[in-house]
């Protein structure tokens, strides 16, 4: 809507106007023409009313209701143009032209208030002061003010709303996260570890024991919110009373004290904000790191049970490895008998003079034996020599 009225076509002279004359498509152009400056006009006469409601809510009655019975007339005068309701249709246009300025008269007329001289009367207007574009364009600019302020209070407000949203949802947030931290450590210390090997069960004086260190524990943050609560009741009291002494001795906080608050207010406020946010963080990172810790220890257990394996292992290997030793130099020792015989045997066979026969064939029979033992002997050696190096190459493995 343009409050000067600059962008509105100039409208025809009505009465001068023969409308036995016009086409059909003329007057529904007319038409057209008359219900748009209608609409243009009722908008004015909203927002004059809007105008004089908050200027003067108590005498602008008469002229509101002057106003709202002109833009009807105009409209009922819109509906019902035609050939023969001419004559009819331009006084509803005077009609409502006059019931525009008498609304602007008495907006102007509200809006005065001139100091009148000593012993001069007050005059009354006679007729309708139409208002001037420049007036127009004063109370629309102030309209257009008003309404940005209601806009801003509304932003506020919703903001305020909004504020109050998040916080709640950073609530259930925290709520929901310590919520799967104690079902977590529930199944960690109950489900997990506190079940009978034998029955399958889980431990019922566990679960007991677990449920009554969670109520002493929810106890003591009680007890400390509870105290927390009653050292605010007693600062809050304190500073009813300092603010209560201020406003006896007149030392009432001005604007710029107050806005100098609300500022310092909200920066503790982003401030909070900011901790909050790093104490969730920290609380999701313990969380983390409580289940890697855990993870670690279940394969600490597996790692120390396997390295339990492998020394009872190596206990072994080493027992073995004794037997084999001794076995070894056992018969490193008959070896060497062995040796002695076959060098001292060796040595009479150098000596050796033809014996007579039966001597030849007794000694014969000797010699055979000797060979058997000899060869059964050098059997056992390379046996225990193979075993000796078996045992080797596992020891040289295991170490």
């Amino acid at each position: 809507m343009d409050p000067h009225g600059a962008g509105a076509a100039p409208q025809p002279d009505l009465d001068a106007t023969d409308f036995d004359s016009y086409s059909d498509a003329d007057l529904v152009r007319l038409n057209d023409e008359l219900k748009k400056r209608n609409t243009l006009l009722d908008n004015e006469n909203k927002l004059f009313e809007s105008y004089l409601a908050r200027v003067n809510p108590v005498g602008g009655g008469t002229a509101l209701a002057s106003a709202k019975a002109g833009s009807h007339a105009a409209a009922n005068a819109v509906s019902g143009v035609g050939k023969d309701d001419a004559t009819l249709m331009d006084s509803q246009i005077e009609e409502e032209r006059k019931a525009a300025a008498a609304a602007a008269a008495a907006s102007d007329a509200a809006g005065r208030r001139e100091k009148k001289k000593k012993g001069e009367k007050t005059k009354e207007v006679d007729k309708p002061i139409p208002l001037t574009p420049e007036q127009k364009s004063e109370i629309a600019t102030r309209e257009l003010e008003e309404l940005r302020d209601e806009i801003e209070k509304q932003k506020e407000e919703w903001g305020k709303i909004l504020d109050n949203y998040k916080a709640e949802l950073e609530e259930v947030e925290i709520r929901v996260s310590d919520i799967k931290k104690s079902m977590y450590e529930f199944k960690r210390d109950i489900v997990q570890q506190a079940v009978n090997q034998r029955t399958g069960k889980v431990v019922a004086e566990r679960v007991l024991r677990y449920f009554d260190d969670k109520i002493r524990a929810k106890e003591a943050i009680i007890e400390k919110v509870r105290l927390k609560n009653a050292t605010l009741k007693v600062q809050k009291n304190k500073l009813h009373l300092q603010l209560k002494q201020k406003e006896e001795m007149g030392e009432v906080l001005h604007a710029i004290d107050f806005d100098q608050l609300q500022i310092e207010n909200k920066q503790y406020l982003a401030k909070i904000e900011d901790r909050n946010a790093e104490l969730l963080k920290l609380k999701m990172t313990a969380g983390n790191t409580v289940q890697i810790l855990n993870f670690y220890k279940k394969k600490l257990q597996s790692l120390t049970g396997e390295s339990q394996k492998l020394r009872n292992e190596i206990d072994q290997r080493r027992e073995l490895l004794s037997k084999l030793n001794s076995e070894s130099s056992l018969v490193s020792q008959e070896r060497k008998k062995a040796e002695e015989v076959n060098l001292r045997l060796k040595e009479k066979m150098e000596e050796f003079r033809v014996p007579p026969v039966m001597e030849y064939v007794h000694i014969k029979a000797e010699q055979h034996d000797l060979i058997k033992k000899v060869k059964s002997w050098e059997r056992k050696v390379e046996i225990a020599s193979m075993q000796t190096h078996r045992m080797k190459k596992i020891w040289y493995q295991i170490h």
